[in-house]
């Protein structure tokens, strides 16, 4: 599954996003945690779960010191939508990728963009290239070879496999 193309679709996902933070599931609300992404070139995961929802960060970097990044995770009033951030609040982050994944459980993704540079002070969100990642049902991840190893956001919108009797 690829992310919507056309300018029409995006500028719709780019209005709807913002707007999935406002959900509120019956048990739990919308959740944000910050964490360190580290460089090293270690692999390192960050996870969150809501309700029957998980997403999780896996990354290796190199350069640079630790950054402070931030994961939000929401689920829509009707449970019908999951949806997961993760991001650097400053916008551009100054380490060198060498791989990412962004995954959810008990959800499959409708909608995922990763971008270079998060928008703040003014400036736009900054997309990847559509050949640096990929986008299964599940997970939104580099593609080995073709990614340039700018990350600063990353947003998944996922349908839950949630159903009411």
């Amino acid at each position: 599954m690829a992310a919507p193309t056309g300018a029409g679709t995006r500028w719709l996902w780019a209005g709807l996003v913002p707007v999935l933070f406002l959900f509120a599931a019956a048990d739990e609300g919308p959740s944000t945690a910050e964490f360190d992404v580290r460089p090293g070139g270690m692999v390192h995961s960050f996870s969150r779960s809501l309700g029957d929802y998980t997403c999780s960060f896996t990354y290796a970097s190199q350069g640079g010191t630790n950054e402070r990044w931030q994961m939000s995770t929401g689920v829509s009033e009707d449970n019908k939508l999951f949806s997961c951030s993760v991001w650097r609040p400053q916008g551009k982050s100054y380490l060198f990728f060498t791989q990412f994944k962004a995954e959810v459980k008990g959800a499959k993704i409708e909608y995922g963009m990763a971008y270079a540079q998060a928008a703040t002070g003014g400036q736009s969100d900054v997309p990847l290239k559509a050949e640096e990642f990929e986008i299964t049902e599940t997970t939104v991840a580099h593609k080995e070879g073709k990614f340039r190893s700018e990350l600063s956001k990353l947003v998944i919108v996922a349908k839950t496999l949630h159903d009411e009797l």
